[in-house]
């Protein structure tokens, strides 16, 4: 009986602490929800000010929009205005200009062959006053004013004026190695500038002198252009070309650097030229100094001297006892040995005339060679590139025929000197041997 009253009693304990747990937990879970009630309450009100925020901006910028649409009709009324404007203006202005729209086409291009002038021109140096209102006219685009015109013409009479004067000017000068310096010069019009030097070189763009690379021949100096000055005779050699003549003289070559562009082959040539060249020279006084000899010694026959036709009688005079075969063989022996002297050093010319043309043809050869050689490393767009093999090509073939011209001209006339001297002898000779015969067929 006490088992079950404890058992009990232990029972609605166990129940009474479970329902306590219970309330607890019910009591947790309301509070919770309240929180939660409390934080979405909060949230709604951020969501509704947030979508009043956003309708506030829909609204303006709606507004905004149909402000920019009026505006937007607003400006293609008055751009369709101002179009219907501007052809009606421009209709009038055609109407009432008439034909000056021509006279501007002209006027501007007058302009600019005017400010091309005073760009380029050597008058840039002193006469510029109206440059200025020229540029202004060639950048314009509408008619030009009086002011303007009257400016064009006062600059091209400016320059007409120019063109016909011979004054000292200070100008920038660039020297050779790049310094830049103040230089005094003599402006000849249009034309050109001169120096202590000859002329300068004017570069209109940088407004700067330089020296050309080779100056002529009969170029005037600043000191002759000083004593004109003061003469008052205003007369001195121009280029009528504006330095492009000037220009291209120092592309001209000279002799020697013509010669020197046929390279070692060109050389060689000049060296025959020259070996031949001293051969003929020799040889040709010796031959015309051995005519005056025979001339002389055909004056006096029975005094033989130490010259050829003195020896061929020599061989006569020296054996009384002979037959006139043996005369006659050994005159032809002394005349043979005398002709050996007489031609010696002709066969060296003939081959010498024979060999410039052959090596002519070989620097032609050799400059061919290295002028295709540069063609398949650089191409053939440029032509100075290819000048230089060319120009050996060319030369050799010009120093061999001129040297092969005169060496040829100088054997035909030694040749003919010899075998002249050589009939004399041959003729003297006859002679001998037929006054031999006829001394010897004659009685005792």
């Amino acid at each position: 009986m006490k088992l079950k009253t404890l058992a009990l009693a232990l029972s609605l304990l166990s129940i009474s602490d479970a329902a306590l747990a219970v309330d607890g937990l019910v009591e947790k879970t309301r509070q919770a929800q309240k929180s939660e009630q409390v934080h979405q309450k909060v949230r709604e009100a951020g969501f509704q000010q947030t979508e009043a925020e956003i309708r506030a901006q829909w609204d303006a910028l709606l507004a905004k929009r149909k402000k920019l649409n009026e505006e937007t009709d607003r400006l293609s009324d008055t751009f369709s205005q101002n179009e219907k404007s501007l052809a009606q203006l421009e209709e009038s202005l055609r109407l009432e200009s008439g034909s000056l729209g021509e006279l501007f086409g002209v006027v501007r291009q007058t302009a600019k062959d005017l400010a091309i002038e005073m760009d380029t021109s050597v008058t840039a140096a002193d006469r510029q006053q109206h440059a200025s209102v020229v540029q202004d006219i060639v950048d314009a685009k509408a008619l030009p004013s009086l002011k303007q015109l009257r400016g064009l013409w006062q600059g091209m009479n400016e320059q007409i004026q120019a063109s016909s004067e011979v004054r000292q000017v200070s100008v920038s000068y660039i020297n050779g190695e790049g310094y830049e310096s103040e230089l005094e010069a003599y402006r000849l019009g249009s034309f050109g500038l001169v120096g202590n030097q000859g002329y300068l070189a004017w570069n209109g763009e940088r407004k700067v002198a330089t020296p050309y690379l080779k100056q002529p021949d009969n170029a005037p100096m600043m000191s002759q252009m000083a004593s004109l000055s003061e003469s008052g005779i205003q007369m001195a050699v121009v280029d009528p070309s504006r330095g492009k003549m000037l220009e291209q003289l120092a592309h001209t070559p000279t002799f020697m650097e013509r010669l020197s562009q046929g390279g070692v082959v060109g050389k060689i040539i000049l060296g025959l030229l020259a070996v031949g060249a001293v051969i003929a020279l020799y040889r040709g006084g010796k031959l015309f100094w051995i005519r005056q000899q025979i001339k002389a010694q055909l004056k006096q026959p029975e005094q033989p001297g130490n010259n050829p036709l003195g020896r061929v009688l020599g061989v006569y005079d020296k054996e009384q006892n002979r037959s006139v075969e043996a005369l006659e063989l050994r005159l032809l022996e002394a005349i043979v040995d005398e002709q050996q002297g007489l031609e010696r050093g002709l066969s060296m010319l003939k081959l010498l005339a024979a060999l410039a043309p052959m090596l002519g043809l070989l620097g032609t050869v050799t400059g061919m060679i290295e002028t295709f050689q540069v063609i398949t490393q650089f191409g053939n767009g440029d032509p100075k590139v290819m000048a230089g093999g060319i120009s050996m090509a060319l030369v050799t073939t010009v120093l061999g025929l001129v040297s092969a011209m005169p060496l040829l001209l100088a054997h035909n006339l030694l040749s003919t000197q010899a075998d002249a001297i050589r009939n004399i002898l041959e003729k003297q000779g006859i002679s001998l041997v037929a006054a031999e015969a006829e001394k010897s067929g004659s009685p005792a």
